[in-house]
């Protein structure tokens, strides 16, 4: 690790030390706050849409569809803004301040069912408040996520720090999944359209919450090189040749879709296919515990594979499968062993949602070395989109899927419609992680290569000085 001290940088300011405990669980509550907002929409709006607000399957695909077009647009300029803000408190993270607290709001409206409605009007509603939904989320995502890399540049605590935030984010998806259900019935009373509302109610405040917790506990301490501003062309040029990031990019595309795609399906399944909604939550339950059993142990498996990438694809491999295996299993029928298996992919899942989070602040530095540019926040808007587009075409597929053989909402489906549902949890997101995993063993950055780097990058700086 490289030990010189860049001399433009304030004493306060060890770019390469050790990050406070007090820091990192603060940065953990950040994708805990993200996981009350996105993995909330993730895992319940195609069914609220379908099921409570009247919505058909098609509109709700194009919508998803749509919007990934909206993304294209406003995630390359979020992350060039965030980049160039200048502020007492740093560049990242006075937008979770501001622009958490605002989106909590949207989230309120976007679970504000209005069934009685004409089509065309629940259309506009749904595609106006998604859209602004989907833009305050990467208005605090964005930042979030790149403010990592600002906090040390070294590739352990780094490790350390992704390991707090996925290790949160597990035990928040985890009470999302296992109380939601429940929330839903109690608070609604048995109107699904009032418990919606008000869970995203709660939901919002935790993320606002959350996101100002991670903004007052963290400090941004690697400066960035003084530059003129660069064209968004230059630095797509720069990107392209960013080798770890590019597969860090497609390694993002196809976790979004194996994950979003499931994920929605996932109510559908236990209501259709198990026959039982309540179904979900015990699975939610069963899966908690391996989730940050398997989140905590990625930095054993990145210090014998000393290469994040490589870890990854080893925790994708197994995912895939579990997965696959499931397919022979089922609540119902062999209970036991579907909880075991659900227990070894969420394991292996969380190992990995680890893992590609940690790769990305190490691209960065990568990118900076091999062009002279450093753009945190341009090159996280584009894991982003990556994620975002998968999600996308996951959820639109599933949509389309369905509908196109015959999914009709709150009633008994046929049997091509259960065997789409059935795949979509186990086969298909199966095969999708072994071709992930077959992606990412191509990442040669290493921990002695990236030490390497850091370390010129700081030599180039002071030489400048």
């Amino acid at each position: 690790m490289a030990q010189n001290t860049m001399s433009n940088m304030s004493e306060n300011k060890d770019t390469s030390g050790k990050v406070p405990l007090i820091s990192k669980i603060a940065y953990g509550m950040g994708d805990v706050g993200c996981n009350f907002s996105w993995m909330f929409v993730g895992n319940f709006l195609m069914i609220f849409y379908t099921d409570v607000f009247g919505i058909s399957m098609g509109a709700v695909s194009m919508l998803m569809l749509a919007s990934r077009f909206w993304d294209a647009i406003n995630d390359p300029i979020i992350g060039s803004l965030s980049d160039r803000t200048k502020t007492k408190w740093g560049r990242y993270r006075p937008w979770l301040l501001i622009a958490a607290p605002l989106t909590a709001i949207v989230l309120v409206l976007t679970f504000w069912a209005h069934p009685n409605w004409s089509n065309t009007s629940k259309v506009i509603y749904m595609s106006v408040t998604y859209c602004i939904l989907v833009f305050g989320y990467t208005c605090v995502n964005i930042p979030y996520g790149t403010l990592c890399g600002a906090m040390t540049q070294d590739i352990d605590e780094r490790a350390k720090i992704n390991t707090s935030r996925s290790v949160s984010a597990m035990i928040a998806i985890g009470i999302i999944n296992i109380i939601t259900v429940p929330l839903i019935g109690n608070l609604g009373n048995g109107d699904d359209k009032k418990g919606y509302l008000l869970v995203a109610i709660t939901y919002g405040v935790i993320f606002a919450l959350c996101h100002i917790f991670c903004f007052a506990k963290t400090k941004e301490v690697v400066e960035i090189p003084k530059k003129q501003k660069l064209p968004i062309k230059t630095e797509l040029k720069a990107i392209i040749k960013n080798k770890p990031y590019i597969l860090a990019f497609v390694g993002q595309l196809l976790f979004g879709f194996t994950l979003y795609g499931r994920n929605a399906n996932a109510l559908y399944y236990f209501t259709y296919v198990e026959g039982n909604v309540k179904f979900f939550s015990t699975y939610s339950l069963a899966i908690i515990v391996p989730s940050i059993i398997g989140a905590a142990c990625f930095p054993i498996l990145f210090k014998w594979t000393q290469n994040k990438g490589r870890a990854a694809a080893i925790l994708a491999f197994c995912t895939g499968i579990s997965m696959i295996v499931l397919y022979k299993f089922s609540i119902v029928t062999t209970p036991t062993l579907f909880y075991i298996l659900s227990g070894l992919c969420q394991f292996f899942f969380s190992g990995f949602n680890t893992a590609i989070y940690a790769i990305i602040p190490d691209c960065v530095e990568y990118g900076e070395w091999k062009t002279g540019i450093r753009n945190d926040g341009f090159q996280y808007a584009f894991i982003s989109l990556g994620n975002k587009i998968g999600m996308a075409l996951g959820t639109s597929i599933l949509a389309l899927s369905l509908g196109a053989f015959g999914y009709v909402s709150n009633q008994s489906q046929n049997e091509m419609v259960l065997g789409i549902m059935k795949h979509s949890f186990t086969t298909i997101p199966g095969i999708m992680w072994v071709v992930t995993g077959i992606v990412l063993l191509s990442y040669k950055l290493n921990k002695s290569t990236y030490n390497e780097i850091v370390e010129e990058l700081n030599n180039r700086r002071e030489s400048i000085n």
